[in-house]
């Protein structure tokens, strides 16, 4: 039983670290362009 004084906090901190790692990514437009890197794949690069 007294594992989940170790479990519950711990999983509270983890939650937060990864809702603090989404908000970054948010803010610094890790989700503007979604469909950019997914059609990219599909075109040649331009020779140098």
């Amino acid at each position: 039983m007294t594992i989940l004084l170790v479990l519950i906090p711990l999983g509270v901190v983890l939650l937060a670290v990864a809702i603090a790692f989404f908000v970054w990514a948010v803010r610094n437009g890790q989700f503007e362009d979604l469909d950019g890197e997914g059609s990219r794949i599909l075109f040649e690069d331009p020779k140098s």
